[in-house]
Order: structure tokens, then C-alpha cells, then sequence
């Protein structure tokens, strides 16, 4: 018998775009709910951890490009 694992839901970052939110999905093991607060990405802890931080990387390169 599998080990069912605990997910967890985390809100979607203000300043997080379609494009990254994408290329989130293709990287982490993580899925997109609908709740009545709006969008929830669902998943793991690690998974979430990880996906934070790569969407606040995204986030920081994206207003670097945005300062030039």
C-alpha cells in the first residue's frame, strides 16, 4: 500500500504571470485549485517550498529586466 502524502495549498504570489505559473506546473509536482479566496496551488510541502522560491526568483528577474 502507497504512502499517502499531506498536500497543502499555498495562494498565488501578486506579480506571478501566466508564462511563470506554466513553467511551474512543467517543473514541480504541483496542481492549480479553484477556491472561493481565487487560485490555490495545491501539492506538497517541498513542492511548495520549491515552487515559492522559484517563482520569487522569477518575480526578481523579471523587474530587473523591467529597471533597464
Amino acid at each position: 500500500m502507497a504512502e499517502e502524502k499531506e498536500e497543502y495549498e499555498m495562494g498565488i504570489p501578486n506579480g506571478v504571470g501566466e508564462q511563470m505559473l506554466a513553467h511551474a506546473f512543467e517543473k514541480f509536482d504541483i496542481k492549480l485549485e479553484q477556491t472561493e479566496f481565487g487560485p490555490k496551488i495545491i501539492g506538497e510541502y517541498e513542492e511548495l517550498v520549491k515552487t515559492r522560491e522559484f517563482l520569487e526568483n522569477a518575480i526578481r528577474e523579471r523587474l530587473e529586466e523591467l529597471k533597464k
